[in-house]
């Protein structure tokens, strides 16, 4: 088929159980301009070079022709921005998250996170049947960033409405009113932003040991106070994202993983017998099946050429990280499930300057659950292969993966 016709056909819902033969498609030819105008990329190296290129914008307003709806909601949390604006919202965040100013933040959170799991877990007695995403892969990152940023889990209903149109917007697949996603996540990420920083406020005047606080207080973790603190709108947009991004890609990430292990029993099987090697193979869910398949928000700052393409300034530019993370002349035998393997420069993160803010807490969750529930299944058997998908090829996962045990 024409190459011009591949986004349409990789976000085509009938392919979403396994796009890896459209990704080989395109890396056949390393660039391709889509009817639409936009550009896809699906070669390892291509794409790594474009994470770390400075002409390369991660804001839409950039664009040719600009997000509608951009005017609606909030303005872009860091993860849509440029330097030196990214950097400077990302490490305000980052001085309640993680090194240097919170080294024990998450790590910290070992104990509580392996506690979660064992309770999750418990509650499968009895049953013959479970559903990993809403009886496990769900309710575990979601119960943790709540704890981390001080949000009351009795409210999880509201934002998980919310959190379903967001991820939404940032579908890409083109429908009958192409506003219509953007235009509800835009009111989304307003209503979590209003519901979080009313929390803020809260915590403003009753400060307590959650990220929030920090924010709040103006005390993201100490260090340097020439650095600033984030206004009431950056906390806003802040904690949005962090809140979106701190579940949805952890959800995925254990559910690929629960999914492709059963695939593969020989190795499930090693894994159980030495559970030592669930770091690794984290890592190489990471490559095989990322959360995240692509980024379609990328812009060119000026004209550029890829593989002899010229990609024109102010055009979308959508990276398939999955597809790089499927690369050969990246991986050897890279449609090989291997939870030995020692490359772990993959694309599952993404790379350069955006790289996953939260890839040290997704990697503990997963590392966790993982160890923990193949350790309790007995037997286990897929209900359905495949499963049923998410709507998302972003945002790529079953949405349901029901499991017989025993």
């Amino acid at each position: 088929m024409a190459a011009d016709t591949l986004f349409h056909r990789i976000t085509d819902y009938a392919n979403r159980a396994d796009p890896y033969p459209l990704y080989a498609e395109l890396r056949e030819v390393r660039v391709a301009r889509q009817e639409d105008g936009s550009y896809l990329v699906g070669t390892y190296h291509d794409i790594e070079a474009l994470l770390h290129d400075p002409r390369i914008s991660s804001d839409r307003r950039k664009r040719t022709v600009p997000d509608e709806t951009a005017e609606e909601g909030l303005p872009p949390a860091f993860i849509g921005l440029d330097d030196p604006e990214h950097h400077r919202l990302r490490g305000l965040a980052m001085r309640s998250f993680g090194p240097p100013h919170t080294p024990d933040r998450i790590d910290g959170m070992h104990d509580e996170i392996t506690r979660i799991v064992k309770d999750l877990i418990g509650s499968f007695q009895g049953k013959e049947r479970i559903d990993v995403v809403d009886d496990f892969a769900y309710p575990l990152p979601v119960t943790v960033i709540c704890r981390l940023l001080g949000v009351p889990i009795e409210d999880e209903p509201r934002f998980r409405e919310w959190s379903d149109a967001i991820v939404a917007g940032i579908d890409p697949t083109p429908g009958e009113d192409p506003t219509e996603h953007p235009r509800a996540a835009a009111e989304a990420r307003k209503a979590m932003g209003l519901y979080l920083g009313e929390l803020a406020e809260k915590r403003r005047a009753h400060p307590s040991d959650d990220m929030l606080s920090a924010f709040a207080g103006g005390d993201s973790g100490g260090g340097d106070s020439s650095e600033g603190q984030l206004t009431p709108l950056e906390i806003m947009t802040t904690s949005v994202l962090l809140l979106i991004a701190g579940h949805e890609t952890t959800v995925n990430l254990i559910t690929n993983g629960i999914l492709t292990l059963l695939r593969h029993p020989d190795e499930l099987a090693r894994l159980r017998a030495e559970p030592a090697l669930m770091p690794r193979a984290v890592e190489e869910l990471l490559r095989y099946e990322p959360p995240v398949q692509m980024l379609p928000q990328r812009t060119p700052l000026a004209d550029i050429e890829v593989a002899g393409v010229t990609i024109p300034q102010g055009a979308p530019l959508i990276l398939l990280l999955a597809s790089g993370n499927r690369d050969p002349l990246r991986f050897p035998d890279p449609d090989r499930f291997d939870p030995t393997r020692d490359d772990h420069q993959h694309l599952g993160f993404g790379s350069g300057v955006h790289s996953c803010f939260g890839a040290p807490l997704a990697r503990l969750e997963a590392q966790i659950a993982l160890n923990e529930l193949i350790q309790y299944l007995d037997h286990p058997r897929l209900v359905a292969d495949p499963p049923p998908y998410r709507r998302s090829p972003v945002l790529r996962g079953p949405r349901h993966l029901l499991v017989e045990n025993g």
